[in-house]
């Protein structure tokens, strides 16, 4: 059985520890987070409290965190080296994001039967089988002779990958919706229930060391992901 695969910038925890580190992930965090300047006071508060130090010794160690600071901004702008992230190099191919307009996550349509180019996922709901047509929608199959199925109809649905089938109840993904559709009569799908927001959606594709294209939410929301030629390295990677 086929398995389904299950901003703009890459969580920074995970992509600088592939970059450069579990230190300088550490001290990259903390210069980006609103509250850093709230950090370092707390931890210099507890240092003072705990070790009662004089206020002599509190003034070298509010000169020292602010030096401290320095040498993390001066992490946070480190460039990258020559050296490929995680020793993966750039050859030639990269992942270019789908982008949709929220009309097209919105247009859902029964179809005609059409043919299958990159099935993913397979249910059967005897005599019928659902598969997944990886980001397009699902194919409906009759399969009452195994030796002769029939492929039926299908439903289109922008930036699907997943399905899963519960009595007479279809679930499908739509980017980050959740579709619900009665298939009581399969040859008649009704979608019964859109659940908004559902499932997390990342700007990034669901593949480990791969360079891919930046996402620009300008051009829309993406709904999934394609392997194409590159001329030049991209400048994200995870």
């Amino acid at each position: 059985m086929v398995q389904g695969v299950k901003g703009a910038k890459i969580a920074a925890t995970w992509e600088l520890r592939e970059l450069y580190g579990e230190n300088l992930v550490n001290g990259y965090l903390y210069m980006h987070r609103p509250d850093f300047p709230k950090l370092v006071a707390t931890l210099f508060s507890n240092s003072v409290s705990k070790c009662r130090v004089s206020s002599f010794t509190a003034q070298i160690m509010q000169k020292f965190f602010r030096l401290l600071s320095l040498v993390f901004i001066g992490f946070g702008c480190v460039e990258p080296t020559d050296s490929p992230p995680n020793g993966v190099d750039f050859t030639g191919t990269g992942y270019r994001p789908i982008y949709s307009s929220p009309d097209e996550l919105a247009r859902i349509q029964i179809a005609g039967a059409q043919p299958l180019a990159q099935p993913g996922k397979i249910y059967l709901f005897d005599p019928y089988i659902f598969i997944n047509e990886l980001g397009k929608g699902i194919h409906i199959i009759d399969n009452k002779d195994p030796k002769n199925p029939k492929n039926l109809s299908f439903i289109a649905i922008t930036g699907n990958y997943d399905i899963a089938v519960k009595g007479n109840w279809l679930y499908a993904d739509n980017v980050s919706n959740l579709l619900v559709f009665d298939i009581t009569d399969p040859l008649s799908p009704k979608l019964s229930k859109t659940i908004a927001d559902a499932i997390p959606h990342n700007n990034f594709p669901p593949f480990q060391n791969v360079y891919f294209e930046c996402v620009d939410t300008k051009k829309g929301i993406v709904s999934g992901w394609e392997k194409v030629p590159m001329s030049a390295q991209p400048k994200c990677f995870r």
